[in-house]
């Protein structure tokens, strides 16, 4: 039984039982007009690959299919576990898995990035880039021989090793075992990095990744200089100095449930879930700027606010009695 039941008589996909085509928005995940104006473009673009692709065509609503991906993706459900108003769990599965197999995910974020940079007022492709990786657990659902055991974080599960641009956006992405070194790590991601760009030329990294070995090996390969940043007093808080920006970019990509822990059997879909999840927000940022929105409060703000209101309350206590009285 649908949860979200709606007349027959309006139903307007050709699979028999679905309404993905009238379903209308309800959850936070949702794709709104603004932003599904910005995405839908790039989209069918990505699509227009797909229709030389042997198998069965998709009867299903575009936009449906972008949604429900988007809900495993930030809730972290599982598939079997999509609401009824979405097209059927094995459709909306056979979509991910269609594009993780083409690397269209990964292609549609590169065509909103490059027009995010452009109202950023930076070139298209960029010319410098960070680097750094993060261990994430991995769940029962992880065969063993895909994950493994870091001795300094004390964690058993999967490593991603990322680079992005000066202003945080994905640029290239390897996941491996935890057990894999950063070092190991960067000359993977340096050669994937290569095969989607030849424009950077100096990357940035933490003291991790430093050593004459692995600079030269990033010289030879991709023809980037290697520049290693370390700390002025390792004891103490501080902000250094473009390191910061890839820890930023791992704090957005960890409000995504389906990113706070690794389900996926397998490495690439595991790189398809990052790439969905960068989808997502370079979409709703650039739809703030195409829009003319106002950038949302910063987190901050928000709670120094709040916590003025509290303290505010706890000093005057019988301040609401006091208003409901003047009121009444």
């Amino acid at each position: 039984m649908p949860v979200y039941p709606v007349p027959a008589r309006n139903a307007s996909c050709s699979s028999p039982g679905c309404w993905c085509r009238d379903r209308v928005p309800r959850y936070p995940s949702d794709l709104t007009d603004a932003q599904w104006a910005v995405l839908e473009p790039r989209v069918r673009e990505a699509m227009a690959g797909l229709t030389i692709a042997a198998g069965r065509p998709m009867v299903h609503d575009l936009r449906a299919m972008c949604d429900a991906v988007a809900y495993v993706v930030r809730n972290g459900i599982e598939w079997r576990a999509l609401p009824a108003d979405f097209p059927p769990w094995e459709a909306v599965y056979a979509f991910y898995q269609r594009w993780s197999a083409r690397g269209l995910t990964q292609q549609l974020a590169a065509r909103l990035r490059e027009r995010l940079r452009g109202w950023q007022g930076r070139a298209a492709e960029p010319t410098a880039c960070i680097v750094d990786s993060q261990i994430v657990r991995c769940a029962d659902t992880v065969p063993k021989a895909a994950r493994g055991y870091h001795g300094g974080k004390k964690i058993t599960g999967r490593g991603r090793h990322a680079a992005v641009d000066t202003e945080g956006w994905l640029l290239a992405l390897v996941v491996t075992a935890a057990s894999v070194s950063d070092k190991a790590g960067l000359k993977l991601l340096v050669i994937r990095l290569f095969d989607a760009m030849t424009t950077t030329k100096i990357m940035w990294a933490d003291s991790g990744y430093n050593g004459a070995p692995i600079a030269a090996f990033v010289r030879a390969a991709a023809a980037i200089t290697l520049e290693v940043v370390t700390r002025a007093s390792p004891h103490a808080f501080q902000i250094v100095r473009r390191r910061w920006v890839v820890e930023r970019t791992f704090g957005w990509l960890m409000r995504y449930r389906r990113l706070a822990r690794d389900y996926e059997r397998r490495t690439d879909h595991h790189e398809a879930m990052v790439w969905w999840a960068t989808v997502l927000i370079t979409t709703k940022r650039l739809a703030r700027y195409e829009t003319g929105q106002p950038a949302p409060a910063a987190g901050a703000a928000i709670a120094s606010a709040r916590y003025r209101q509290n303290r505010n309350r706890q000093s005057r206590p019988h301040e609401h009695l006091y208003q409901q009285a003047l009121s009444g």
